[in-house]
């Protein structure tokens, strides 16, 4: 799942418009893979822990929240057809600049948190496969892997730094690609939810289908309480598909198959999320450890002892999440380098290797923020890091989130053109829905550190802009001003 609003955009984009080459079926395999990724492997365990076998629901309640807001999207980006997301709506909306450089750096800093979250799966998985392949004693035996939480602080790291040299060799998404990892995706989705049904049948599980109507709250929040908390940890996996916003200058007929595609997109992601949940209920006993290696590849080795592909799993969640995290910090990075061309952000974050043409300094700024968030968290959260990560994710996006119904509801006065429309009560259900999954009763005490962290992160934000609006207004430079249709040029 990546999760940022705006694209590069070229600066001769006016004479030169984007080749439109999606259709649906690219455009939904987009989406689908988009929304999936890192979310299900990371929350997944946490919603059994605290509400039992009715994981199943927060899918179910997370994906209503995030089909209200996909509303909202669509009636705004069918009427304003341009890569830009929420900070053109927040722009077109509200018209203050400081608003809309806050939309734009929670974003920024939902795809570092989104990526440092992949980071975390990535090492589990990966410590996972490695230690089964060259440790257990079906495997090679050729040394022994260290699988502690150190080990995989250093993974997670190495993974983010690895990161940040491919974003310096410049990347070149393509759509093509794409297909290939949502199927790589959907594969290893597939993979566990056939596990589990089978296991169901036969009866060789150690879970209990009938425990789907189990609820259990060992947090004695109460059952409104604990589906609430269990619904903020699994919004983190229905994020994404408002990305496909930037997709929308390439898109064919965008403002007759945006709609359907977008809501098809949601839904089969939110069937296969609930599928997956089955599957481990099916499987793994409601009390069932996982540790941080992420329950589905338990459901794998348990469900199928009798055939070797829980060696291969941990490799295929690798390849499908590493994506993920890599389009995060790539998107990241180009916004802090648009917002440092524009002034908004120190220049010097501007600069650009001379022969790649990448955003070295906005590259390095980004990495070194999110290695600092993961050695951080890794200390303040050490048992449940990827929790801690994931769930500021999904605060800084329900912020987000709860901006763009509100610019919905706002614009609907403007005399632009409407393609489509969301009824009024779905942007005001949809605002109130996203600021009620913000507060803190949509938290246990554990979970309080992420206000901590994306207070801190905004945090950087504002200092850094208030700097350079200083710097600019002694210089008699626009100070604190966006062009949001223009925020990162092609490098």
């Amino acid at each position: 799942m990546s999760q940022t609003e705006i694209v590069t955009a070229s600066p001769d984009s006016e004479s030169a418009p984007l080749k439109r080459v999606l259709g649906p079926g690219l455009l939904l395999l987009f989406i689908v893979g988009d929304i999936l990724g890192a979310g299900v492997y990371a929350v997944t365990g946490q919603m059994i822990d605290n509400v039992g076998g009715m994981a199943w629901l927060p899918f179910l309640l997370a994906f209503i929240v995030a089909t209200l807001t996909a509303f909202s999207y669509l009636e705004l980006v069918t009427k304003y057809p341009q890569c830009a997301g929420a900070a053109l709506y927040t722009q077109k909306a509200f018209g203050i600049h400081f608003v809309t450089f806050l939309v734009a750096f929670t974003v920024i800093c939902s795809g570092i948190t989104s990526a440092s979250t992949s980071s975390n799966v990535v090492a589990g998985n990966l410590l996972a496969g490695l230690h089964e392949t060259f440790s257990s004693a079906d495997g090679l035996g050729w040394f022994d892997v260290p699988t502690g939480s150190a080990a995989q602080l250093g993974v997670a790291l190495g993974f983010m730094i690895l990161l940040a040299l491919i974003n310096l060799r410049g990347v070149g998404e393509s759509v093509k690609f794409n297909v290939v990892l949502t199927i790589v995706e959907m594969s290893a989705l597939a993979i566990v939810i056939v596990i589990g049904f089978v296991a169901a049948g036969r009866g060789t599980g150690n879970g209990d289908i009938s425990n789907l109507v189990v609820f259990d709250d060992p947090n004695e929040k109460g059952w409104f309480l604990a589906v609430t908390i269990a619904t903020t940890i699994a919004f983190f996996a229905m994020v994404g598909f408002e990305d496909s916003v930037n997709m929308v200058e390439e898109t064919k007929n965008p403002q007759k198959i945006f709609p359907k595609v977008m809501l098809s997109g949601l839904g089969i992601a939110c069937v296969i999320y609930m599928l997956v949940a089955v599957a481990v209920i099916a499987v793994l006993p409601l009390n069932y450890d996982s540790g941080s290696e992420g329950i589905l590849l338990h459901v794998v080795r348990i469900g199928a002892p009798s055939i070797p592909i829980d060696e291969i799993f941990p490799y295929l969640t690798v390849f499908a999440v590493a994506n993920t995290a890599l389009i995060n910090m790539l998107m990241a990075s180009r916004l802090v380098y648009g917002m440092a061309k524009q002034g908004v952000l120190p220049r010097a974050l501007g600069k650009v290797l001379h022969g790649r043409k990448s955003p070295w300094s906005a590259i390095v700024f980004s990495t070194v923020l999110a290695l600092l968030l993961i050695i951080v968290v890794n200390r303040l959260s050490k048992n449940n890091v990827v929790g801690a990560l994931s769930g500021t994710t999904g605060l800084l996006l329900l912020c987000v989130f709860a901006v763009v119904n509100v610019a919905c509801l706002i614009l609907k006065r403007a005399a632009d053109e409407v393609f489509f429309r969301a009824p009024v009560w779905v942007p005001v259900l949809g605002a109130g829905l996203c600021l009620f999954l913000v507060g803190p009763w949509a938290r246990t005490s554990t979970q309080m550190i992420q206000y901590k962290i994306a207070a801190a992160m905004l945090g950087i934000g504002i200092v850094l802009w208030g700097i350079t609006y200083l710097i600019n207004k002694r210089e008699g430079q626009k100070a604190g001003v966006i062009d949001v249709e223009r925020l990162s040029e092609d490098e």
